[in-house]
């Protein structure tokens, strides 16, 4: 007797045949330009609301690279003058406060042509010893691993750490109202400027750092690297590292260097003292201190709220113009029943 073969054809069901019920919606004319219309009224006082908001943020910028090493003009000047520890490296530079900064007034440093993107120095870590987990090799810190012959292990290793932003500023408020001496100290915090996530998951309380290449350096700054680390101090409470090992996704960036907890006046006088050490000059980047209060979305940032603008605003043209065609030139709507999912109802099409 011939053995029935089971048939391979699928379960007939609206799934597997795409039957189920689902949304067809008709354009018309109407509701393109209702859409449209609605989409900009939408969207435009977004973009308003976002550049009040923006416009609001106070900011004071200012390149010091090149006024702070007037008498060098030449790049192998520069370099050289950077790199010799025997120079003053110091200047002073005014800015004036052109609004009231409420508190906080954030302290950022700003450096351009830097290209903290580049895929061997973003890979030049091992987050197991900044963590302090047993590291399981230290080939992904190349070329800034060990000294001494390989004898002793560098914490932290990498390129990302050795390279760590080492310029310094001071700020006196020369004209301060109500204040007793001609000039007045301002303090910069320098805690709570990293995430509470690297501070708690990417950083051990218990790893201090090693035969760091920078602490071997005279006056606490590399010829060639950058910062030096306090040996005694741990990795998750040296924020300043934490923020620089934050790699920016562009060659501009600005990263924060601490917080001026009071008010800065219309008009005041900031007298700036900067230790100017970091060597921008080799690769032509430039460096820039940036001093900015926020709003409720952040720092200073036009581009959301021209988009928001842009995009409503056409928008709302689109729809005069479909408006104003389709008064020209009005175009019947077809008879829905010729449509696909209107063929199964029985609906007799022939015409005479």
């Amino acid at each position: 007797m011939a053995v029935k073969k089971e048939s391979k054809k699928p379960k007939y069901t609206k799934f597997t045949q795409q039957e189920l019920p689902a949304c067809k919606p008709l354009l018309t004319p109407g509701w393109v330009m209702a859409t449209f219309m609605i989409v900009g009224i939408v969207f435009i006082p977004i973009g308003v609301i976002t550049l009040l908001a923006s416009n609001s943020v106070v900011e004071i910028v200012h390149r010091y690279d090149a006024e702070c090493i007037q008498n060098a003009t030449s790049k192998a000047d520069r370099v050289s003058y950077i790199q010799n520890p025997g120079l003053d490296h110091t200047c002073v530079v005014t800015l004036t406060v052109p609004k009231k900064m409420s508190q906080p007034v954030y302290v950022y440093y700003e450096l351009d042509n830097f290209y903290q993107n580049h895929r061997r120095y973003v890979k030049s870590r091992n987050d197991q010893q900044l963590r302090g987990d047993k590291a399981t090799g230290l080939s992904s810190c190349d070329p800034i691993q060990t000294v001494n012959g390989g004898a002793d292990t560098i914490v932290p290793c990498g390129l990302i750490a050795w390279s760590l932003f080492n310029d310094t500023y001071s700020f006196t408020l020369s004209n301060a109202p109500g204040a007793v001496a001609s000039n007045t100290s301002i303090v910069v915090d320098n805690t709570g400027i990293a995430w509470n996530s690297d501070k708690q998951s990417k950083f051990g309380s218990n790893v201090k750092p090693e035969f760091f290449p920078n602490n071997n350096s005279t006056g606490g700054w590399g010829l060639i690297g950058g910062a030096a680390l306090l040996p005694n101090k741990s990795l998750s409470e040296d924020e300043n590292l934490i923020v620089w090992m934050r790699t920016a996704a562009l060659p501009n960036f600005r990263k924060l260097w601490g917080k001026i907890k009071q008010d800065l006046e219309v008009n005041q006088t900031i007298s700036v003292t900067i230790n100017n050490v970091y060597n921008t000059y080799s690769f032509s980047g430039s460096k820039k201190l940036v001093l900015s209060t926020t709003s409720w979305m952040g720092g200073k940032n036009t581009f959301l709220g021209i988009a928001y603008l842009t995009v409503g605003l056409l928008c709302v043209l689109l729809a005069l113009a479909f408006f104003l065609i389709h008064l020209k030139n009005p175009r019947p709507l077809g008879d829905t029943s010729y449509l696909s999912w209107n063929k199964k109802s029985g609906i007799d099409h022939s015409r005479n």
